[in-house]
């Protein structure tokens, strides 16, 4: 009878620690909670060292979830994003939905071509290109670009698809820039 007993408490006490981790997680996130955990995603994203403009790393919450969205060029940084973002306090479960770009020399070239179309002393996007993560991304998928990020007015917004429009060899451009304050 004893015995039967002990069995019994560690079949519910398996149980219990089974359960409770994602009962846990079930738990709405407060506010605060939401504000902090989406502070810290982006500063991980961004810091990853490999993040660059030729990147677009997105994230949205579910709760205490974190689905990954976005296009890379290398796989590597597929896998630390999902990693730095699993480490963070608070985050249950991690989402990578990242698309790894093709590997293409003429889309490398159509990047470096842009990127300085966009960015060289010369151009009025001149200032976009300060920093160590831009905040116009380029990313480049069989001859198709797509812009993405935030610019000041709808006129760099204009001047930036332009002058992408213009560059030998690119299909088409979608312009995804935000305009921002």
């Amino acid at each position: 009878m004893k015995r039967k007993l002990v069995i019994i408490q560690i079949v519910v006490m398996g149980i219990v620690l089974f359960l409770g981790k994602p009962l846990a997680a079930q738990h709405p996130i407060t506010p605060r909670g939401q504000a902090r955990l989406m502070r810290e995603v982006r500063h991980e994203l961004v810091t990853l060292p490999f993040y660059s403009v030729f990147d677009n790393l997105e994230y949205r919450l579910d709760g205490d979830v974190v689905i990954l969205t976005g296009q890379v060029r290398q796989p590597t940084l597929k896998s630390s994003a999902e990693q730095v973002v699993g480490r963070i306090e608070g985050v249950s479960k991690v989402v990578n939905k990242i698309e790894v770009l093709p590997l293409s020399p003429m889309d490398d070239q159509i990047r470096r071509i842009a990127y300085w179309t966009l960015f060289s002393q010369d151009s009025p996007l001149f200032r976009y290109g300060m920093g160590a993560v831009p905040p116009i991304h380029i990313i480049v998928k069989n001859g198709t670009v797509t812009l993405e990020g935030v610019v000041n007015s709808e006129a760099d917004k204009n001047i930036a698809n332009l002058r992408v429009q213009g560059i030998s060899g690119v299909f088409s451009v979608t312009n995804n820039l935000r305009v921002g304050s």
